[in-house]
């Protein structure tokens, strides 16, 4: 695991990006950052593993499916300035690779805000964007889709079988390769600990 290759090769394919050894630091970092924003969170365990649902909304408006669901999600995304979440892989040379069900996450990491936040903790590097696609097909989509009851193969033996499932979580996947066009700002904040899946 090279941090500093991880955080140069980001910065070459224009995503900000800043170590933090612990949880805390990262989201009180964060915290100092995003004040008085309208902000939105994609589903993240990392991000309910570090509260900080609760720790943003003290000083912002904070929605997140997660915690309140609304019949206005998409006006409030389209409203929000901020998108906070996190990611299934993060590959060395600074790809960012995302699996996602319904596409909800992945495209709001995409298009329309002007600052997007990954949190990631050390234990998503991958040492290239072929093992980080690796990590989030055979890694972090079996462990959520175990943690939703969903009626998948690989929620029952942990491995990807590229299933055709009602249930499969991976329908959509994005690999980020630069600062997306469509978000004024893109940042990763890679955390020193194991978080999420």
């Amino acid at each position: 695991m090279n941090i500093e290759k991880t955080l140069q090769s980001l910065k070459d394919r224009r995503i900000d990006a800043a170590y933090y050894a612990t949880a805390k630091e990262a989201l009180s970092a964060l915290c100092a950052e995003v004040q008085g924003k309208k902000v939105v969170f994609g589903g993240s365990v990392t991000l309910k593993e570090m509260g900080a649902f609760e720790a943003l909304r003290e000083n912002n408006q904070v929605y997140w499916h997660w915690m309140e669901r609304s019949e206005d999600q998409r006006v409030i995304e389209c409203e929000a300035q901020v998108y906070i979440a996190s990611v299934n892989g993060l590959a060395e040379t600074g790809e960012i690779v995302n699996i996602d069900g319904t596409g909800n996450r992945v495209s709001n990491a995409m298009y329309g805000f002007e600052t997007v936040y990954y949190v990631v903790g050390v234990n998503k590097l991958a040492p290239d964007l072929h093992a980080a696609i690796d990590r989030a097909r055979q890694v972090a989509a079996p462990l959520n889709a175990k943690r939703l009851g969903l009626k998948t193969p690989c929620a029952v033996d942990g491995k990807c079988h590229d299933c055709r499932s009602y249930d499969r979580i991976c329908n959509v996947m994005s690999i980020t390769m630069g600062k997306p066009g469509g978000v004024k700002r893109c940042k990763v904040l890679l955390v020193g600990e194991t978080l999420g899946y």
